[in-house]
């Protein structure tokens, strides 16, 4: 079923999905906007025997990804494959890297369409988000979950959150922000004369690089600014090729116009430079590492004298998260909350959390507690349903968390509790991790891993307000963070000390799993920008106001009363 929002004469039907619950413009009536609801998958389930079904067939066959330029599907000698990451003798997916001149020749592109994408109205542009949000949650549910499954090494559970909930709120959220956007004008106090606004598109292409890590996160990069009127160069990730192809296709499918986003797969510096040399570049959207994030910004300021206009630059770099444990905490939740968040998804998400700081009155409890659920953690294959975690997502990552396993076992600060074993003869296997570290600054405590490592540091009760601001001062990141405290005097003072600590920051409760409307998402240090994807405010770094003033009355003299 699906509700149909009737406009004003002069404008279209949209239609929504039923959990959209919203359209708004100027002239539609809004009604309430809700998330997009989380499947269970239970056994005998239809939505399990689907994902199932298509996750054998992404598994069985290599999809062939092309090159998109306006409409046009191009392939070059520079070919490359995205295997499974926990079996890499399985190619799902083959792609090949675009070349200079065809990342210039998609900007070309981009900009011959830009003036009559930009010139369509918001609803219309909204429709498209909305009807691709409608199909993701519908037709289409079971087959990003199975290519972020095969593609990601996630399982069920964890692409279900990702790429089908998160992505379809992305998408409906934001086109319903859009729309009430649209409607935030200025005052008119003066009958004579009318004030608007105009949210224009910005002046140029944006640059959009995403992640391995969530298949949402490649939509909303890409699909944001495009939403708001502008053209964009998308380079997805190579580890995340199929399932951000697919978002892609879906988009194509439900009206996005050719040009107005290309598909471009291609060597991560060489899209970096060709982009900030062009003095057409208006934006960049970015998540990603920081030394990638920090060459990006140098390229754009060396070149600043060039542009047409100043880039916007938004982005996200990670974190090292933190859980700080208070001696009034409730043990079980602190165990459970940190076992999701450390080791979900093997640690690779932005906000996982890697550290926790945990009293000495509660540390054998906390310990014991860890070290129980630790026995039961499955890890395994995504197609195993039962699995906690799979395989990090590549070499590389491995290879990093590797080594600091074997840091954790050869230093004499740091006391290896479970796991500390890799395996990569079959696909990119790291056990979860948990050590103690006697150290406070050792590197385990400060280092972002991305991996299922967790770094545990024992404090003397009383001094948990030196432990406070030892936690902010550790990391040079500020993402995400938690505290565990049943008593709200000691909540307010961490919530004091830990105020530039994280950009969202939990209250007995784990440091991941915001939702997109709720938890608005971003960190600042060297997190990022903190422009906040899934919320209004993030709509905001992708348009260009133009305030209109219209007279209705002319203007008969030039003279001022006081010059008389």
């Amino acid at each position: 079923m699906s509700l149909v929002f009737r406009l004003q004469p002069k404008t279209k039907f949209i239609r929504a999905c039923t959990n959209a619950r919203a359209f708004l413009s100027s002239s539609v009536r809004c009604l309430q906007l809700k998330n997009e609801p989380i499947l269970a998958f239970a056994p005998g389930s239809k939505e399990r025997e689907d994902v199932r079904a298509k996750l054998q067939e992404v598994q069985s066959h290599t999809e062939d990804i092309p090159i998109v330029i306006g409409n046009e599907e191009i392939h070059t000698n520079d070919v490359h494959y995205q295997v499974s990451p926990y079996k890499h003798s399985q190619k799902i997916a083959r792609y090949c890297y675009a070349t200079p001149d065809l990342i210039n020749s998609a900007i070309e592109n981009a900009l011959s369409v830009r003036h009559e994408w930009e010139a369509r109205s918001l609803s219309d542009r909204a429709q498209i988000f909305f009807k691709a949000a409608d199909v993701l949650s519908g037709e289409k549910r079971a087959d990003i979950l199975a290519t972020t499954m095969a593609g990601q090494a996630k399982n069920v559970v964890q692409a279900e959150i990702d790429a089908a909930p998160e992505l379809i709120d992305f998408f409906r959220f934001n086109a319903n922000y859009a729309l009430e956007l649209e409607r935030s004008q200025p005052i008119n106090p003066d009958p004579s004369i009318v004030n608007t606004v105009e949210y224009r598109g910005l002046e140029g292409f944006i640059a959009a690089i995403s992640p391995f890590n969530f298949t949402a996160i490649g939509g909303n990069l890409a699909g944001t600014p495009a939403l708001m009127g502008n053209v964009v160069l998308w380079k997805p990730s190579d580890t995340a090729m199929l399932s951000n192809w697919l978002v892609y296709r879906i988009l194509r499918e439900c009206g996005l116009p050719p040009g107005v986003i290309q598909f471009l797969p291609a060597h991560g510096p060489v899209f970096g430079d060709t982009v900030t040399q062009s003095s057409d570049l208006a934006g960049i959207n970015f998540t990603g590492s920081v030394p990638t994030f920090t060459h990006l910004w140098q390229q754009v300021g060396q070149n600043l004298p060039h542009y047409k206009t100043f880039p916007r630059i938004a982005g996200e770099c990670g974190g090292k998260n933190y859980h700080f444990v208070h001696s009034s905490a409730d043990v079980e939740s602190v165990v459970n909350g940190t076992i999701r968040s450390a080791f979900e998804f093997g640690g690779q998400k932005c906000s996982a959390c890697s550290r926790a700081y945990v009293p000495k009155s509660l540390w054998p409890q906390v310990r014991d507690g860890l070290l129980d659920k630790h026995k039961d953690i499955k890890m395994g294959n995504p197609d195993d349903f039962s699995v906690f975690l799979s395989a990090v997502i590549d070499k590389a990552s491995f290879d990093r968390n590797k080594s600091y396993l074997e840091h954790a076992k050869s230093s004499r600060d740091v006391e290896v509790l479970a796991g500390g074993s890799c395996d990569d003869s079959v696909g990119y296997f790291v056990e979860p991790t948990i050590v103690q570290c006697h150290n406070q600054k050792d590197k385990l405590m400060q280092e972002e891993i991305f991996g299922p490592v967790l770094s545990c540091y024992v404090y003397d009760d009383d001094d948990y307000k030196e432990v406070l601001k030892l936690i902010d001062s550790t990391s040079s990141f500020g993402l995400t963070g938690s505290v565990f405290s049943k008593d709200e005097s000691i909540v307010d003072e961490a919530k004091a000390i830990l105020r530039q600590s994280a950009g969202n920051f939990y209250i007995n409760d784990k440091s991941t799993g915001s939702v997109v409307g709720q938890q608005w998402f971003g960190g600042s240090r060297k997190s990022g920008t903190n422009d906040k994807p899934g919320s209004p405010h993030y709509l905001l770094r992708w348009v260009s106001p133009q305030a209109i003033k219209r007279s209705k009355v002319p203007l008969k003299d030039w003279r001022y009363p006081s010059m008389e």
